[in-house]
């Protein structure tokens, strides 16, 4: 019986070495019907060597830097796969990570959407992510299950989730057609937690897959607590809660962002002299009073 094409979908950023790497581990795959489709957005360095080295490969150069939603939709645009596998470029798959993914989607049709396990690449015992709670629509704070923790027979399991993670998911082509895109406007961050609430809404179910192991490299783009990465996770929490409250629930979140969590987080950065960063976030917070088209997608120079 012939198995369903999956098309693998990874952006390159200026991570030429961590991309390379990730080819090299997609050499040993044991899936044999895939695609692999390299988005490279509009890095400094020159990602044709990529082709050169892995032929097989479909290399898309953009001539703008698209986020990672808009880099992925790229690739999607492309893929011919029954399901969209998106992969960072900083991971690194176990061979057999995706025939429990296949197996999960194809197991119930309500199924739109599976994740799989992320574990540390430095620290291959220790998850980063077996699934998560969900965004609190209040505070726009959610919390990954098992992070930290050691991988054990209760992260083996496959449970449906409230949250998937961008760095290894899984799309049905049902779910494209019905939900669409990921919204470029958050450019970086938060992208995956709002396509999971337009997934849940038009009635599909999201799993965790705990037999597909993947090991990732985390924040290698952007660093730990970088002003890159703390201006873009401000704005995008508001601009999430945004787009995904309304009435009472709506003025909560908006009050508690602006008087509990703006505050407390610029403080925290000054007390620890952490200026760049209590700048950042600033930075994310202010965006969001003069960005008011919350849900048709923005031009690129709109984005910063």
């Amino acid at each position: 019986m012939k198995q369903p094409l999956v098309s693998i979908i990874t952006v390159n950023y200026n991570g030429l070495l961590h991309t390379q790497a990730f080819l090299a581990a997609m050499q040993k795959v044991s899936y044999p019907s895939i695609e692999i489709i390299v988005v490279d957005n509009a890095s400094k360095e020159d990602a044709a060597i990529l082709k050169v080295t892995y032929p097989e490969i479909t290399l898309i150069k953009s001539e703008l830097n698209l986020g990672f939603a808009g880099g992925n939709n790229l690739g999607i645009q492309r893929a011919k796969g029954d399901y969209i596998l998106l992969l960072n470029n900083d991971t690194e798959p176990a061979p057999d990570f995706l025939e429990p993914l296949v197996t999960l989607m194809q197991s119930r049709p309500q199924i739109g959407a599976v994740t799989a396990k992320l574990l540390y690449y430095d620290h291959p015992q220790r998850l980063q992510f077996a699934g998560g709670t969900g965004i609190n629509l209040y505070t726009g704070r959610g919390f990954a299950i098992g992070y930290g923790a050691l991988d054990g027979p209760e992260y083996c399991q496959n449970y449906q989730t409230k949250a998937i993670h961008g760095a290894a998911c899984m799309f049905s082509r049902a779910v494209l057609e019905k939900v669409g895109n990921m919204s470029t406007l958050f450019f970086l961050y938060y992208e995956e937690t709002d396509y999971y609430e337009r997934i849940h809404k038009a009635g599909f179910e999201v799993w965790f897959c705990g037999l597909s192991k993947v090991l990732h490299k985390e924040s290698m783009s952007t660093g730990k607590d970088s002003p890159l990465k703390i201006y873009y996770l401000t704005r995008n929490r508001l601009l999430f809660l945004r787009r995904n409250t309304s009435g009472i629930q709506k003025l909560v979140a908006v009050l508690f962002y602006w008087f509990v969590a703006i505050p407390k987080g610029f403080f925290l950065y000054v007390f620890k002299l952490e200026f760049q960063l209590a700048f950042a976030l600033l930075k994310g917070a202010c965006w969001n009073l003069t960005h008011f088209n919350i849900y048709n997608d923005l031009h690129m120079n709109n984005h910063k």
